[in-house]
């Protein structure tokens, strides 16, 4: 193939062919002039300001295909640019060209033209100009050929001795829109494939707790803050290690974007790795700071973190937290509350030699433990500034306990609330996560 010569500068109409193409008086004369105004702003470029642009592909395009002066809406003379062979249109066709009309007689480059592929000329074409809306002219005992054209990619066909004025018009004008809607639902197919494919992909990417054998019930809600996503910057997971103890985690990278996302599977991966392997409370956490600080993009991206090892009995738990809000527990006949905050070390990827000192907590006979990310409670209630807060999410939880629900069900009516006092939704991500302990 030729090498591409770069955008030209707009070509004359006499020195495209057209000037002499107007004089002629052959099959076409004078069928373009009543279509020239169906082509307006369709160019592949957008450019609707420019002058439109026809490209005629025809071994002797100012003899047996003549094609006239014409004038669009506006008053100012369509450009007309002939080529008598494929190297020449390949010189001709620039991103101002609106619609090609094809003579496939032309032989395609490299080969006779009785050549085995009577179509190549045509495949040549399409390969060059995958955005130009493209008319194929074949003789008028050759339909069968043309109908091949349009299964092959052309938009229509024209029977060369059966051309006027109008009929070419209109052809020209549903190749051009034929051609434009062709490109919009293969651009809408691709974006639906996309989406399938990334929702697959996150599908995948989310957790499947590891309780076998365990009596905890265990809920979770996960809602990503950014659009039509299904994972966020915020993680969890919960794992059952071989000696009984159940072990849960939730964390938030700061951000909610895929980055943030990727980021956040590798900590959750690798946390459940290390937890399987006999890791908790600083090791582990030291260990998943080191993952962090290899991973991220840049050194300004921490992330937080709450870890809870709950013991075989279930009557006692390890707490870590690592800049991040403490869990809320409630248990009959007791107010709903927060566990202690006070040991809280600093969030993951600030200091490199940080601690995280793992504090033994009572959990009793009958409890659920809630673990949730701090987009819960910093949304919006009402249309000031004032933040929900983690009183506010208490005194929220204890209202729905009250009225007897539990499981998803508690999840499902705290987050939707919570979304309702913001006034819409949330705009950072929001995991919560669940694990009641019953008589």
């Amino acid at each position: 193939m030729p090498v591409p010569v770069p955008r030209q500068r707009a070509i004359p109409a006499a020195e495209s062919g057209q000037a002499r193409a107007a004089s002629s008086t052959g099959a076409l004369s004078g069928a373009l002039s009543s279509g020239g105004s169906a082509l307006g702003a369709t160019a592949p470029a957008d450019n609707a300001a420019t002058h439109l642009t026809l490209l005629v592909i025809e071994d002797d395009p100012a003899g047996s295909l003549p094609v006239p002066e014409m004038l669009d809406a506006a008053g100012k003379p369509i450009r007309i640019r002939t080529a008598r062979n494929l190297t020449e249109a390949e010189r001709l066709l620039t991103d101002d060209v609106h619609c090609i009309l094809l003579d496939l007689t032309l032989p395609a480059p490299g080969r006779a033209a009785d050549g085995d592929d009577e179509l190549g000329t045509l495949k040549h074409v399409l390969r060059l100009a995958p955005r130009h809306a493209v008319l194929a002219l074949t003789g008028s005992g050759d339909a069968e050929r043309g109908a091949e054209a349009v299964r092959v990619g052309a938009q229509d066909y024209l029977l060369r001795d059966e051309l006027d004025g109008r009929l070419l018009s209109r052809a020209i004008r549903y190749a051009v829109e034929r051609k434009r809607s062709d490109t919009a639902e293969r651009r809408l197919t691709e974006s639906r494939m996309r989406a399938q494919e990334n929702a697959r992909l996150e599908r995948g990417l989310l957790p499947t707790p590891l309780l076998q054998g365990s009596p905890l019930r265990f809920a979770a809600r996960y809602r990503p803050g950014r659009s039509r996503a299904l994972l966020g910057g915020d993680f969890y997971d919960t794992v059952r290690t071989p000696d009984g103890t159940v072990h849960a985690m939730i964390g938030d990278v700061c951000g909610h974007g895929p980055d943030e996302a990727a980021l956040g599977v590798e900590l959750r991966i690798a946390w459940r790795a290390l937890t399987l392997a006999g890791l908790c409370g600083d090791e582990l956490l030291s260990t998943l700071q080191q993952v962090l600080e290899h991973e991220r993009d840049n050194d300004e991206i921490f992330a937080t973190l709450c870890t809870v090892d709950i013991a075989p009995d279930g009557r006692r738990a390890g707490l870590c937290l690592a800049g991040h809000p403490a869990p809320l527990i409630a248990r009959p006949g007791r107010p709903a509350e927060l566990l202690p905050y006070q040991y809280n070390g600093p969030a993951l990827g600030l200091l490199p030699q940080a601690r995280w000192p793992r504090m033994q907590v009572e959990l009793g006979a009958v409890w659920s433990l809630m673990l949730y990310t701090d987009g819960l409670i910093e949304g919006r209630i009402g249309p000031g500034k004032e933040r929900l807060g983690q009183d506010g999410m208490v005194e929220l939880v204890r209202r729905r306990l009250a009225e007897g629900l539990e499981g998803e069900e508690l999840l499902q009516a705290t987050v939707s609330e919570v979304r309702d006092l913001n006034g819409g939704e949330l705009t950072d991500d929001v995991a919560v996560l669940l694990l009641d302990r019953g008589r």
